[in-house]
């Protein structure tokens, strides 16, 4: 997903945040080879640039709850893991194999398309924090208001991307609203899914607050609002942070 350049998305902060979360060391490669290993999908592979990742993983294919971990790689080259693993809610319908950094595997059963109600399954890169006001962070961030939307409307030349809809001429049907009624996108942050808008290959996918019900989500990635803002401060644009989202079963 991508954000036109002609909205615009406010400063990007800097910060001297240090992550304050317990962290516990992990086999240096044991993220990449539980991906790689597994002879039931494509190759995964975590670039040498990225040092701070985002997992999460779930039951199987069809659920819509989660577990989320975050790790980062310290100087010697060795994986830690950040903070507690927290509960998260994905798309109502589980997971699908998305658009992102990875290959789909050949005859693969679950595919993400356009209303779904699946979360996309893979490796992706992370756009911008956002929400409905500043927030300094180490990170590209965005503030949001009603006249900025996300368009989901696969005819439309703006598909998948962000827009101020005040600049420019309306050619979509179907658009969700950057800052809804409710709190649900007070923070977050954009996924990469679907980098060349594709049409009908799914599109606006986020990771944001849940609800208090704990429902579903159309196909984002939803946790408490305190644990969304603690991600927020601990990405650093500098370390290239991904999102690696996948059933255990593919582990």
């Amino acid at each position: 997903m991508k954000t036109l350049t002609l909205i615009t998305l406010g400063s990007i902060f800097f910060t001297a945040c240090q992550a304050t979360d317990i962290s516990l060391p992990i086999e240096t490669t044991s993220i990449i080879k539980e991906v790689e290993q597994n002879s039931k999908i494509t190759k995964i592979t975590i670039p040498n640039t990225t040092s701070q990742l985002i997992k999460v993983t779930t039951k199987d294919w069809n659920t819509k709850d989660g577990e989320l971990q975050r790790y980062e790689k310290n100087k010697k080259g060795e994986w830690i893991k950040i903070g507690k693993t927290i509960d998260i809610v994905l798309g109502r319908n589980g997971l699908g194999w998305g658009l992102g950094l990875h290959k789909i595997p050949k005859n693969a059963k679950y595919i993400k398309k356009e209303g779904d109600g699946k979360s996309p399954a893979g490796l992706f890169s992370l756009g911008n924090g956002f929400g409905y006001q500043e927030f300094k962070i180490n990170f590209p961030y965005a503030k949001y208001t009603r006249t900025d939307l996300c368009v989901d409307d696969s005819k439309s030349e703006f598909y998948n991307t962000i827009i101020n809809s005040k600049k420019v001429k309306k050619d979509y049907k179907s658009f969700e609203h950057m800052k809804l009624k409710n709190n649900l996108y007070k923070y977050g942050i954009t996924v990469q899914h679907n980098p060349e808008n594709i049409p009908k290959a799914g599109s606006c996918i986020f990771i944001h607050i849940k609800s208090k019900t704990g429902r579903g989500t159309a196909g984002c990635t939803a946790m408490k609002e305190s644990e969304i803002t603690k991600i927020l401060k601990w990405l650093d644009v500098k370390k290239n942070p991904l999102l690696l989202q996948l059933p255990k079963e593919e582990l």
